[in-house]
């Protein structure tokens, strides 16, 4: 029996915030997470996916389970269920327990997608994240303007 397209069983992965890590040559660096993402839409396999980037099946699991992993761990999600199944349930974030200082991060950062052409990456495509944004406007206007303080 013929092995099905990766397109028919399989999701493209989608804009995620990566896990931000101290820059080592032999770490997790976005590109290599979404080359990960990649090789995990193309073969389904989450060994063959950690040992094309140069990872072990340990780490890319430790990754996934860090606390601020929480888009890494989505977008795996999403690659893994398959189309047509009904949405993936996208946990939404509970605005009142991201601090200011996380929400200026995601702001800073954006939000990534690995560009995949015939089976392959070619590229990361990078977007604002705007609700964080949004969010970190409106607590900035929400707070009571101290007296006294020039502007």
């Amino acid at each position: 029996m013929p092995k099905s397209p990766a397109h028919r069983v399989r999701r493209r992965p989608p804009f995620f915030h990566p896990v931000l890590l101290r820059g080592r040559r032999d770490g997790w660096s976005v590109a290599r997470q979404c080359g990960f993402l990649v090789q995990l839409y193309v073969t389904g396999s989450v060994s063959a996916a950690a040992q094309h980037v140069g990872m072990s099946r340990a780490t890319a699991y430790r990754l996934r389970n860090r606390a601020d992993a929480e888009g890494f761990a989505f977008a795996w999600d999403h690659v893994l269920t398959p189309p047509g199944t009904g949405h993936t349930g996208r946990p939404k974030p509970d605005w009142r327990k991201v601090t200011d200082a996380e929400l200026i991060r995601r702001a800073e950062e954006g939000l990534v997608q690995p560009v995949i052409y015939r089976g392959g990456m070619v590229g990361i495509r990078r977007k604002p994240d705007i609700p964080a944004a949004l969010r970190l406007m409106r607590r900035a206007a929400a707070r009571p303007i101290c007296e006294g303080a020039t502007l």
